[in-house]
């Protein structure tokens, strides 16, 4: 391929983690569906109203939980500047989606773009850059030891019940004192706020499938108050539910 830049979209159905290395710049999207990324002892939520800025020769895993559609771009390496972080995952803004959506039209073919195309291309690519400045805060740890990814597992599965920090501690055999020291060296935080974060992703994913009223995501990640919920959303994301929501349809 020696376009300068190049959009597909993929239909994949559910599938396990797989590494991804492009030898391109990547701009991966989900336009239908979620995809999950793990890179840098992190891990995160792809769902239409976000977007992932891969530097060329980076790995990282991702795996696909439900059926997904991505809406993709390939950058030359030559032809725009290095993005701002080897992976970050931001917000697309509107301007984002409507030139992600016009970019379609010139796909995988090897013919030469036009001085049009080319336009568009590179205004994709500035506003990408710009907006992976601003990195999304709903991310959560992937743990390095097999206690803490044990630990992050479970808790995972077990959103939706009253979920008890000694009750995970004793399921990966640790004393509580001991994994809240691990999620303090490994994660950066205590296993509340990853629990917190990881019902708010858990939120993103439910918002972007289908039209659940919010509260019914609400009590399907966990919380049994409406307000303690918006209230949780809205610290990590900036906007309500209602409004992230709509981001996805912009």
């Amino acid at each position: 391929m020696t376009r300068r830049a190049s959009s597909f979209v993929r239909r994949f159905a559910p599938e396990p983690a797989r590494d991804l290395c492009p030898d391109r710049h990547y701009l991966l999207c989900a336009s239908a569906g979620t995809l999950r990324l793990e890179a840098q002892g992190q891990a995160w939520l792809l769902p239409p109203a976000r977007a992932a800025l891969i530097e060329a020769g980076r790995s990282i895993r991702v795996s696909i939980p439900r059926p997904a559609t991505t809406a993709s771009v390939l950058f030359d390496t030559a032809w725009v500047p290095p993005p701002p972080a080897p992976l970050t995952v931001f917000d697309l803004d509107p301007l984002a989606h409507a030139l992600l959506a016009e970019c379609r039209a010139w796909g995988e073919a090897d013919a030469p773009l036009t001085a049009y195309a080319e336009t568009l291309y590179s205004a994709l690519a500035a506003v990408a850059w710009r907006l992976a400045r601003e990195p999304s805060p709903v991310v959560v740890p992937a743990g390095r030891s097999p206690e803490l990814r044990r630990a992050l597992a479970l808790t995972e599965r077990r959103l939706t019940d009253p979920v008890r920090f000694e009750d995970v501690a004793d399921a990966v055999g640790l004393a509580p004192r001991s994994l809240a020291r691990r999620f303090e060296k490994e994660a950066g935080m205590t296993w509340r706020a990853v629990l917190r974060r990881m019902r708010v992703a858990a939120a993103i994913e439910h918002l972007a499938a289908d039209e659940a009223p919010v509260t019914d995501v609400a009590y399907a990640v966990g919380y049994s108050s409406l307000s303690a919920f918006n209230l949780a959303f809205k610290e990590l994301t900036g906007r309500t539910p209602t409004q992230y929501r709509a981001s996805f349809r912009s």
